[in-house]
């Protein structure tokens, strides 16, 4: 049964790292939570690690550079590990092929800057979707769109047998109180359609390598049993978790605030949160209502 815990300190000196999803966790896609900073502040005061784990599908200075003007300092982390960087590292490989029609912002091609880890990587051309090998989606045109006006797109894909690399499973995430879709939802249309997707964020094994290896340019990897999940996302966070056979400290006040009747600044509601477990198939060790 998940325990409903008031701060992370309770439970913290049980980890010697912590994998922490940033969006409804660390911050509301606009500013920082102080809370969430102080607490991760705390932690690695006392000597604990923390690695921001997180479906960016962008590289991981990018996401530095995104969260400091957030608000979020360099005392409340040691290390990021993205889905972009994993899903960069498939798309050098030529996971998709050379010649890739490109889904996303403006601001996620950063996606395509060159990746060193990667030996012999293949050269990447971004084509119209006419000329293209495959797909690099690191979300929505428009996030506030509905994903079916894709399916133009996506049928055409479909039929030519192209692979859709999804750079950020997540299916929507709120941007200060504004939900937004993501490429995780393009990527589920995308094969209900009958098309094939790659997943390389949580809760896929990828990212999780991914974070043991900056765990291990830091220092040494702790055992599974010394290292704790901490998000928002059911089927993210949690599911991924649980894939790993890692504890998992279930964040109520994000994503699931409606169902776990979750209010601000506030805990869940104990009832609500066991059907919300219940309803999605997961089992998360711990729960509380905001990081803190």
């Amino acid at each position: 049964m998940t325990q409903i815990i008031t701060d992370l300190h309770e439970v913290s000196d049980r980890y010697d790292a912590l994998l922490v999803d940033l969006w409804g966790c660390v911050h509301d896609g606009v500013r920082a939570y102080p809370d969430a900073v102080a607490a991760l502040t705390a932690y690695r005061r006392q000597g604990g690690r923390v690695v921001l784990l997180t479906n960016a599908p962008r590289p991981r200075a990018s996401v530095q550079k995104q969260i400091a003007g957030m608000g979020v300092p360099d005392e409340a982390w040691d290390t990021v590990a993205t889905s972009g960087d994993s899903a960069r590292a498939a798309m050098f490989r030529g996971a998709v092929g050379n010649r890739v029609w490109f889904i996303g912002e403006d601001h996620d091609r950063s996606f395509f800057s060159p990746l060193q880890v990667v030996e012999n990587p293949v050269d990447i051309t971004q084509v119209p979707l006419e000329e293209a090998e495959g797909i690099v989606c690191c979300g929505p045109f428009d996030p506030h769109a509905d994903p079916a006006t894709m399916r133009p797109h996506f049928l055409a894909a479909k039929t030519r047998g192209l692979k859709l690399l999804c750079a950020n499973p997540d299916i929507v995430v709120d941007r200060g109180g504004v939900r937004e879709w993501c490429a995780g939802a393009l990527a589920r249309l995308y094969e209900e359609m009958g098309g094939e997707s790659l997943y390389f964020g949580k809760p896929h094994p990828p990212i999780y390598d991914l974070a043991r290896l900056r765990l291990r340019e830091l220092g040494d990897v702790p055992p599974d049993d010394r290292l704790l999940a901490i998000g928002d996302g059911a089927h993210t966070d949690i599911d991924g978790a649980m894939g790993e056979d890692i504890d998992s400290l279930l964040i109520t006040g994000g994503l699931a605030a409606e169902e776990t009747a979750t209010a601000d600044g506030g805990q869940p509601d104990a009832a609500k949160l066991g059907r919300y477990c219940t309803a999605e198939g997961i089992s998360p060790t711990f729960a509380m209502g905001f990081l803190r």
